[in-house]
């Protein structure tokens, strides 16, 4: 019974393989990458039920062979929600990296809200040396205060930071808004560019936010900041030269430029200190 069980589940892991190889590239990449990741989640659910099946006795069900099971009921549900076009793709990929950058944005907030990112670790440490006395405070494992808090410095260089990370927010909103408004279901590759540069948007914005906590070094955050603004810019060039933006000199996208360019600029005299030296 394993035995055909086993032969029926491959045959149909490699007839759905088969239609994902048959989805043709012309289709979009964008579109392309997310049918394989739907595919990738079943296979790899199957495969780790396979060997979940192998190790347990079918007479004793365990919470492992639920959760298999789970994952790969899963899996499957998500194909009928799989984008029909590139269009629908890049709209789906959009909207994720708005949410993540999004999410980064108001972590950010808070943190500088709270304006002690890690006062659990301070509260251990404060308890530590109630029951181990002061001298013990600068051994291994025990933070400086400087590694604890933002300096004044520290403080006003993040305000251009948090600048910077809304207009990035805002830049992946608009150009959302122009894919959904404006794109063309035939014009896969600009689509496809257009997700690929703005893919890497969350990823320099979590770099930026990672930098700023402390013990804060200015020259990486100036350094993400720049890389972070490289990557927006492109985006926006990238956007503007294609047919979502059917008028180039819309306002909104040299508005954006500018509003980063001016985030930076403060960047750059905050840190310009950090360069002398």
């Amino acid at each position: 019974e394993t035995q055909r069980f086993c032969e029926q589940v491959h045959a149909a892991i490699k007839a759905m393989i088969s239609v994902y190889y048959s989805l043709p590239k012309d289709q979009g990449i964008t579109l392309r990458k997310l049918v394989r990741s739907a595919t990738l989640d079943i296979v790899d659910g199957m495969a780790q039920l396979m060997d979940v099946l192998f190790m347990t006795p079918t007479q004793s069900p365990e919470n492992n062979d639920l959760i298999s099971y789970n994952s790969v009921w899963t899996a499957c549900q998500q194909v009928p929600r799989i984008p029909r076009d590139n269009k629908a793709a890049a709209l789906s990929m959009l909207t994720k990296s708005v949410n993540l950058v999004k999410d980064a944005h108001e972590e950010m907030e808070q943190a500088v809200e709270e304006c002690d990112p890690y006062c659990g670790l301070l509260n251990d440490t404060e308890d530590n040396s109630d029951n181990h006395g002061d001298e013990d405070n600068d051994g291994l494992g025990y933070p400086n205060n400087r590694d604890l808090y933002w300096s004044e410095e520290d403080q006003e260089l993040i305000i251009p930071c948090l600048a910077l990370v809304r207009a990035s927010k805002a830049c992946l909103k608009k150009i959302r808004i122009s894919v959904a408004e404006n794109g063309k279901k035939d014009q896969v590759a600009q689509l496809d560019d257009i997700v690929d540069i703005s893919d890497e948007i969350s990823p320099s914005v979590d770099d930026l936010a990672l930098s700023i906590y402390p013990p804060m070094c200015h020259m990486t955050v100036r350094i993400n900041s720049a890389k972070l603004v490289s990557v927006l810019k492109k985006a926006l060039e990238i956007t503007k030269a294609s047919h979502v933006t059917p008028q180039p000199e819309d306002s909104w996208i040299p508005l954006l430029i500018n509003a980063v360019d001016h985030c930076m600029n403060r960047i750059k005299e905050l840190t310009q200190n950090e360069i002398e030296l």
